[in-house]
């Protein structure tokens, strides 16, 4: 997707650049949410690979000298539009993110193509493929759109954030390192907190305030994302990891088997139809709630501590199903 996305942008700055306000490259890098090296890559292609009379003054910022220039048709596949099309459907159903920008950008990318191969692609898409996306999030735009920038430039944040499990908000200063969007639809942001000092993740839709704040930050040269993720089953990443061990009867175990749940998994088959699914990982609540959802077709094995977290669990749900009072 990153020649589209570049035809997106080039689409994206000739409609800046003939908006009547003063672009710089860094304006017009922050509206395409990209890097100011990116735009000055971009500026030039449309400098020297199209010809754009681009020029550029204190004064003006970035302009053309020639308004009657047009920029030129721009070879587009029709399955390149097609993705650009479904990746607008997916920004749709789950935050409604870029999801007028995108649409945008296709709607002027369709003028590339005949008339009849939009026609046929937009059915297939409206009609043909629907993205069910469960429970949708809500995220303010403004603060997306400040973490956004704040994690592209390395400045620090200043946030009040809600801490759903303890019901209420504090504030810190944080440094974002990067943006890790869980299933789709759960944003987070992964850095160092000045408050707990060490890396804490926060529910970008949990952050009820944001600020930028004139500081700049390196992040920590001995933190890797890969690996960090690499470390959690799914969305917590508190504790050290640890060996999972958890058997599936043979009627869950088909269901288990069709997915890759975590990257050091190893799956066991047993005479019986049973599997034996083992990870290393940390974040135990997690695995207690995904170990739940599979009811009686799951037990935990290991470690002890997940198996007494799944049994007190269960022996408070029934004893609340008994009395009709929570506990």
């Amino acid at each position: 997707m990153s020649r589209s996305r570049q035809l997106e942008r080039l689409l994206q700055i000739d409609n800046l650049l003939r908006s009547g306000e003063r672009q710089t490259t860094t304006t017009l890098a922050r509206a395409c949410d990209v890097s100011d090296r990116t735009m000055s890559g971009d500026l030039a292609f449309l400098r020297d690979r199209y010809d754009a009379p681009l020029e550029f003054s204190r004064q003006r910022g970035w302009y053309y000298t020639d308004l009657t220039w047009r920029l030129p048709s721009i070879p587009l596949s029709s399955g390149e539009l097609f993705a650009l099309t479904l990746g607008s459907q997916m920004l749709s159903g789950y935050t409604g993110l870029y999801e007028r920008e995108l649409r945008d950008a296709i709607e002027q990318l369709t003028k590339r193509l005949p008339d009849s191969t939009w026609i046929d692609l937009q059915q297939l898409a409206d009609e043909r493929m629907v993205f069910g996306v469960g429970a949708k999030t809500a995220i303010d735009p403004e603060v997306w759109r400040t973490v956004v920038e704040a994690t592209r430039s390395r400045c620090r944040l200043w946030v009040r954030y809600f801490a759903a499990s303890r019901r209420e908000e504090s504030e810190r200063e944080f440094d974002p390192y990067l943006i890790h969007v869980f299933r789709g639809s759960n944003p987070y942001l992964i850095g160092y907190c000045h408050l707990r000092r060490e890396i804490r993740w926060f529910r970008i839709d949990r952050i009820r305030q944001v600020r930028l704040l004139d500081v700049k930050f390196q992040p920590d040269p001995t933190f890797d994302a890969r690996k960090h993720l690499d470390r959690i089953f799914q969305a917590e990443a508190g504790g050290d990891p640890v060996s999972v061990e958890i058997c599936f009867d043979a009627q869950t175990a088909p269901f288990v088997r069709e997915r890759q749940w975590h990257s050091s998994q190893e799956i066991e088959a047993c005479d019986d139809g049973a599997i034996v699914l083992r990870f290393t990982a940390c974040g135990l609540n997690d695995i207690k709630r995904w170990v739940l959802g599979y009811g009686k077709g799951a037990r935990v094995r290991k470690p002890q501590k997940l198996v007494d977290l799944v049994q007190r669990e269960v022996e408070t749900m029934a004893r609340q199903y008994e009395s009709g009072v929570f506990e």
